[in-house]
């Protein structure tokens, strides 16, 4: 029996359904093009396939469509190969092609972190989040575009380039885990390693019509290093369906006594449970989402409404000015230490070079605006910790009335290329990108977690994603209403015009 053939069969036709499946004609082209993660992983598990053939056709996939997309960055073909040929921990995801964000370190790898000054710099080490995806059992066939140091909703840095939007490429891919919503919204690989600061997965998930979740603040076994007093990150994934990401948290969260949370488990489908969803599109600083994005998210609030849950319209929960203040303290804050230090971090790589060239402005300009704001009145980083603290407490009083929160991810459509470039004065940058992503940072600061799906459209054909939230911990509610909204509006056949299914 050929490969044909046997794909023809129960195990590959039951792996094909999961994600509507492909015509005979593509599937002559590329079998696994169509497929989400934990298909290709069913058709390793069942010997449908091996975990190289996957690198492979994966690898095809990178050296035809990322010329033009620039969504990965390096390579590391051979490696995979090799790997996808020896012992795979034999997880979830087992055989898998993936890729790791150059924000984590994956060892023997660059790890630029998007920015010049650490241009020759390798990883001597695999970082947590790393380790995780290499237990569930993915493959890393190279790493993906980011912006400097994960700081802009946009992936356009001077060091690794713009990276394109595969559903239309003049436009941007969000940020900072842009590099990965794109390869991922093309089809290079099923799904790919992301991290989340102030909205970095739910941003690029909406730009590139992708399912993105933010896990609460120390739901996850590895946490992103953080030198500040509140912590910012998660690292998870960007994903095509709502399953894979809920493997992707079930392979990463933390269980047993090392638990903070009651563990989710693997979360396999709708609850049939009704919500009570508070919805609103105003930003608390005086604006309202763009009028293209307000339709798309009035049309999610009524496809909740259809499907017997209350949503009740609302208002933002907490004092937004304030909010972005002390967010901007904290995201700030933490670049001082590499700007300041900027040259001595040159000589330890043996390099002559500062951080007029070594950095970009707006890293530069987030520095200089913290120390500016810390001379007039000291002890940002203590008054941000107690906002924090007081905007958990306002969140959980908010939560007791509602189970979730529907919100815009972005104020606008998706923005063109160069609108949050790199090249911008940081005055300009900073009223531009406050106003574009406007609803994301608080989940952040407060550590609730929060979902963007791929449920709206732009009239020029571009994603539009709607936010929901919960209280900190309940991934189960976001998951099972996404698994709902999955099955009333299906996504997973809908693809980029710039797509390994759809050339």
């Amino acid at each position: 029996m050929d490969r044909r053939e046997f794909l023809k069969g129960t195990a590959a036709t039951a792996a094909l359904a999961l994600t509507g499946g492909l015509s005979t004609a593509r599937a002559e082209v590329d079998e696994f093009a169509a497929l989400d993660g934990m298909a290709q992983a069913k058709l390793v598990r069942d010997g449908a396939v091996t975990p190289l053939e996957l690198v492979d056709a994966a690898i095809a996939r990178i050296e035809r469509l990322n010329p033009k997309l620039n969504a990965v960055v390096f390579e590391r073909f051979e490696k995979a190969r090799a790997e996808a040929q020896g012992q795979l921990p034999d997880g979830p995801f087992r055989g898998v092609p993936y890729l790791i964000k150059d924000l984590s370190a994956l060892e023997g790898e660059p790890l630029t972190y998007g920015a010049r000054l650490f241009e020759r710099n390798v990883a001597k080490a695999d970082e947590g989040d790393v380790r995780l995806a290499k237990a569930a059992g993915f493959v890393m066939v190279g790493k993906s575009n980011t912006p400097e140091f994960g700081l802009l909703p946009t992936t356009e840095s001077v060091l690794l380039g713009e990276a394109a939007n595969p559903w239309n490429t003049d436009y941007h891919t969000g940020g900072s885990s842009g590099g990965a919503a794109a390869a991922v919204a093309a089809g290079m690989v099923p799904c790919a390693n992301a991290g989340d600061g102030g909205g970095s997965i739910r941003i690029p998930a909406s730009v590139c019509g992708l399912v993105g979740l933010k896990a609460s603040r120390d739901r996850l076994a590895a946490q992103n290093p953080s030198r500040l007093p509140v912590s910012l990150s998660v690292r998870m994934a960007v994903t095509r369906t709502v399953r894979d990401t809920a493997q992707i948290l079930n392979a990463t969260e933390k269980k047993g006594d090392n638990a903070t949370f009651d563990p989710v488990g693997y979360v396999a489908g709708p609850s049939s449970r009704r919500l009570k969803i508070a919805y609103y599109t105003e930003t608390g600083i005086g604006t309202d989402a763009d009028s293209e994005v307000k339709f798309a998210l009035e049309d999610t609030a009524q496809l909740c409404r259809d499907l017997g849950h209350e949503v009740i319209d609302s208002a933002p929960p907490f004092d937004a000015r304030a909010m972005e203040e002390h967010f901007m303290a904290l995201w700030s804050g933490g670049v001082v230490p590499i700007v300041n230090n900027a040259r001595l971090i040159g000589l330890r790589q043996w390099r002559l070079i500062g951080k007029r060239r070594g950095l970009e402005p707006w890293t530069i300009g987030l520095a200089e605006f913290f120390e500016e704001r810390e001379r007039q009145n000291p002890g940002q980083f203590d008054r941000s910790v107690a906002f924090f603290k007081e905007a958990e407490a306002i969140y959980a009083d908010y939560f007791s009335q509602f189970d979730v929160i529907l919100t815009p991810v972005l104020r606008k459509p998706p923005l063109r290329l160069g609108e949050l470039g790199a090249d911008l004065p940081f005055e300009q940058m900073y009223e531009r990108t406050l106003d574009y992503s406007v609803y994301t940072g608080n989940y952040n600061g407060v550590g609730n977690c929060a979902i963007s799906l791929p449920l709206g459209w732009s009239s020029n054909g571009l994603p539009i994603g709607s936010q929901f939230a919960a209280r900190t911990g309940d991934e189960r509610t976001l998951l099972e209403l996404s698994y709902e909204l999955e099955q009333a509006r299906p996504w997973a056949d809908k693809w980029a015009p710039y797509s390994a299914v759809r050339m």
